[in-house]
C-alpha cells in the first residue's frame, strides 16, 4: 500500500524524480510507464476539450439547474482571484458543467470532482506555457495521491461525503500545482493534506439526487482551495497533522457522517424548500416524458 511517508522515503532514498518512482510503483501491478502517459495524454486531451466545450456553452443543462457560469466567470472584469484563479474557477465550472449535460469528462477522480483537477492544471499550464509532457507529469502526481487517499479512506460520496470526492481532487490538484512549480516532494504531500483539511467532513447533498447542486459550484471552490493550499506549501507553510495522518482522520469523519450527508438527498442542501420544489419538478418532468 502506497503512502505518503513511503513515496517520499522512495523518491529521496533513491535519488530519482518523484515521478519515476510513482511510474515505478504503479508498474508492478498494472500498466507499463508508458501505456500510463499515453493514457493521461487521452486524459489530458479529454479534459481540454471539456472545458472548451463548457465554456462555449451558453443554455442551460437539461434540468434548467446549470449552464453559462463558466463563461460569465471567464469574461466577468472582476479578477479578485487574479488571472489563474479566475481561469481555474472558470475551468473547473466548464467541466462540471459538461459532466451535468451528459457529456465526456476525465473522473479525476469522479465524475461530480470532475472540474477541479483540469480546472487548477489547465490554467497553470496556460499561464506558464507548460508542455503535455509537464503536465503529464502533474496527473501522474495527481493520480498517486488520489490512489493513496483511496487505498486508506474512499473517493465515493455515498461512502465519505463530499470530502471524499471534491475534497479528493481538491488534494490532486494541490500537489499537481506544487509539482509544476517545481516544489520538493514534502511540499507535494502537505498541500494535498491542508486541501482535505479545508474540505474536512463536507456533506454530499445533491439537490434531487442529481450532480449539479451544489456540486458544480463545489468544483469551483475546490479549484480555489487546491490554489490555496499549493500557496501555502510553496511558501514553506506545513500540516501540522502529517499527511498521511489526514487521510486517517478524513476516513474516520466519512465513517461518522450520518447517511442523510451521503449522497442520499436527504439532508443539507437537499432537504431545503427550494431543493424539494425543484425535486418534485423534475420528477414531475420526468413522469410527463
Amino acid at each position: 500500500m502506497l503512502t505518503f511517508d513511503i513515496l517520499q522515503q522512495l523518491s529521496q532514498g533513491n535519488g530519482t524524480t518523484m515521478v519515476n518512482e510513482i511510474l515505478k510503483f504503479q508498474s508492478k501491478t498494472t500498466l507499463t510507464a508508458d501505456q500510463i502517459r499515453a493514457r493521461l495524454l487521452t486524459s489530458l486531451q479529454v479534459m481540454r476539450e471539456a472545458v472548451v466545450i463548457g465554456i462555449a456553452k451558453k443554455n442551460s443543462s437539461p434540468t434548467g439547474l446549470s449552464g453559462g457560469d463558466a463563461s460569465r466567470v471567464l469574461v466577468s472584469q472582476f479578477r479578485l482571484m487574479g488571472n489563474i484563479g479566475t481561469k481555474a474557477v472558470s475551468f473547473a465550472l466548464a467541466t462540471a458543467e459538461v459532466n451535468a449535460d451528459m457529456g465526456r469528462i476525465v473522473a479525476a477522480p469522479t465524475a461530480g470532482s470532475s472540474g477541479v483537477l483540469p480546472g487548477v492544471l489547465l490554467a497553470i499550464g496556460e499561464a506558464l506555457s507548460l508542455t503535455d509532457t509537464i503536465l503529464v507529469d502533474a496527473l501522474i502526481v495527481a493520480g498517486a495521491i488520489g490512489l493513496i487517499i483511496s487505498e486508506r479512506a474512499t473517493l465515493a460520496g455515498a461512502e465519505g461525503g463530499c470530502q471524499a470526492e471534491c475534497g479528493s481532487a481538491a488534494a490532486m490538484a494541490a500537489g499537481a500545482a506544487v509539482f509544476v512549480y517545481g516544489g520538493s516532494i514534502e511540499a507535494v504531500t502537505h498541500a494535498a493534506a491542508l486541501a482535505l483539511k479545508n474540505l474536512t467532513g463536507l456533506a454530499c447533498d445533491p439537490v434531487a439526487g442529481l450532480v449539479e447542486v451544489p456540486c458544480v459550484k463545489r468544483n469551483a471552490g475546490g479549484a480555489a482551495i487546491a490554489l490555496l493550499s499549493a500557496q501555502l506549501a510553496l511558501s514553506g507553510v506545513r500540516s501540522k497533522i502529517p499527511p498521511d495522518e489526514v487521510i486517517t482522520a478524513i476516513a474516520e469523519v466519512g465513517r461518522l457522517l450520518p447517511v442523510h450527508l451521503k449522497e442520499t438527498a436527504l439532508g443539507g442542501l437537499a432537504n431545503t424548500k427550494t431543493a424539494r420544489q425543484i425535486e418534485k419538478r423534475i420528477l414531475g418532468e420526468k413522469k410527463d416524458a
